[in-house]
This record gives structure tokens, C-alpha cells and sequence, in this order.
């Protein structure tokens, strides 16, 4: 076991060659190709923030417009109601007394 142990360190504490040359500098770089995806995918984010911001601003403002509307119509019906309750009152007021 003793004798195991020794050689696994041994084999360990050998140095490795380390390669001189690296990798070809035209083979990693992204070129022409890689920019233009790149732009491409910036100018569709930055279509679709746009669009989602003009889709935002139209559905928060027609919201607006039907809150107003709603208000308009409660106070119509409440003015109805109004004007129905008077004439209802109106006419069972007996004139005699």
C-alpha cells in the first residue's frame, strides 16, 4: 500500500508540458458575422421595449376613458333615480292638505 501511495505522488509531482502556441486569433474572434447578429438582436429588444411601451401607454389610457365613462353613467342612472323618487313623491302629496 505504502508503495501505491509513493508512486501516485511521484506520477503528481511530475510537470507536464505546457503547450506554446495558442489558439488562432481569426478562428475566436466573433468577425463580421457575430456583429451583425448582435446588432440585430439590440434592435429587435429594443423594437419590442418600444412596442411594449406604446401597448402599455394605450391600454392604461383607454382604461382611463372607460373609468370616465362608468362615472357618467352611475351619475346618470342616480339623476334618473333622483328625478323618479321626486315625481313619485310629487304625486302622492295630496294637494288638500
Amino acid at each position: 500500500m505504502h508503495q501505491a501511495i509513493a508512486a501516485l505522488v511521484e506520477a503528481a509531482a511530475t510537470v507536464t508540458p505546457s503547450p506554446t502556441s495558442g489558439p488562432d486569433p481569426e478562428l475566436v474572434t466573433p468577425g463580421p458575422w457575430g456583429f451583425v447578429a448582435i446588432a440585430f438582436l439590440a434592435f429587435a429588444v429594443v423594437f419590442l421595449i418600444w412596442d411594449m411601451m406604446r401597448r402599455i401607454r394605450r391600454a392604461r389610457f383607454r382604461s382611463e376613458i372607460d373609468e370616465e365613462l362608468d362615472a357618467e353613467e352611475a351619475a346618470a342612472r342616480q339623476a334618473e333615480e333622483a328625478e323618479r323618487t321626486t315625481d313619485t313623491d310629487d304625486q302622492d302629496v295630496d294637494p288638500r292638505r
